[in-house]
């Protein structure tokens, strides 16, 4: 542990320059004075390391000296593909060795091109989550991930449209997709794998028996095929609406594109009020009545008659729980 650490405070002084003592206790998430001691460990072995006293001193490395130690173990080749994702990374417990990847192939760039990638991270910036969610933390992830790496299977207590299951699965990879993990994992008795969302899984056990992963399994290919199924199965009847224009411009920030690409191509002129008619795809009237109260009042719902008589009854129920007191 304490190897690694010598070697991070090369590359972080290799990368960065000059760094104080405190500077590096933060992030090495060590004390300083455990700093001042791998300071003088690296002084002895003969590293040519300095340090300044002042507001503006610190430790650097004489000018010119580089270390060779820049090599990638087997697990920070492993995690390569997660070196522009620290997010992600950090969800699946990955954090400290992509950290460490990362500082490695700054160091083993050459100046002009440090600083070009140093440039690069400070311009573009991945953040996976939506706008109202935190990500999509479970205690699950990271065993989950475990089992797809070692292809062993995993019996997990899930949480499903119609109530918990429990099922085993052979997991084949996990999708991050909109700031949510899911895993596709196939089922012993059955050869077609299904998606699995990984915040729904309730209790996950890592089974001893390991699986044979299909040789022509695409993942990537599989996913897109995946979400054009789903899309397409995604909405199945229509509703005619009528919106107001604070609605429409409400439409494009909660809807979905189908929603929004469906009003603009069907919508007529504007009445005299600046409400407009248009047919929209919906999934289910359950689903369609929880998207519609999005936009309260800016909408109306003409058919079906089922949705209306559901929007309608709730409008109620709210009228009058809001009611003012009587007298």
């Amino acid at each position: 542990m304490r190897a690694s650490r010598l070697l991070s405070v090369l590359l972080l002084l290799q990368t960065h320059g000059r760094m104080t003592a405190a500077e590096l206790a933060q992030r090495l998430e060590v004390s300083v004075r455990t700093i001042y001691r791998d300071v003088e460990s690296l002084h002895t072995a003969g590293i040519p390391l300095y340090g300044e006293a002042g507001h503006a001193g610190g430790y650097q490395l004489l000018d010119g000296w580089r270390t060779r130690l820049t090599g990638l173990t087997a697990e920070e080749a492993e995690r390569l593909l997660f070196a522009g994702l620290p997010g992600p990374a950090a969800e699946l417990g990955y954090e400290s060795v992509v950290a460490t990847l990362q500082l490695k192939l700054r160091a083993a760039l050459p100046p002009p091109l440090a600083d070009r990638a140093a440039q690069l991270q400070q311009r573009f910036h991945l953040d996976t989550p939506g706008w109202y969610s935190d990500g999509d933390p479970s205690p699950h992830l990271a065993p989950a991930a475990d089992a797809v790496w070692r292809q062993h299977r995993i019996r997990v207590r899930y949480r499903s449209w119609n109530g918990e299951v429990t099922r085993t699965l052979e997991p084949y990879g996990l999708v991050l997709k909109g700031g949510r993990w899911y895993v596709v994992a196939a089922r012993p008795e059955r050869a077609d794998p299904a998606t699995y969302r990984v915040n729904q899984i309730l209790a996950l056990e890592a089974l001893p028996e390991s699986f044979d992963r299909p040789a022509d399994f695409d993942l990537p290919a599989w996913w897109r095929a995946h979400v054009v199924d789903f899309r397409a199965r995604l909405h199945r009847a229509e509703a005619t609406v009528r919106l107001s224009l604070r609605g429409r411009e409400r439409l494009r920030e909660v809807g979905s594109d189908a929603v929004v690409a469906a009003v603009e191509h069907s919508a007529g002129p504007p009445d005299e009020t600046g409400w407009v008619r248009a047919v929209v795809p919906i999934e289910s009237l359950t689903h369609a009545h929880g998207d519609l109260l999005r936009l309260g009042a800016e909408v109306e719902v003409l058919s079906p008659a089922d949705l209306r008589a559901m929007l309608a009854e709730t409008a109620a129920a709210l009228a009058a729980l809001y009611a003012p007191p009587a007298g």
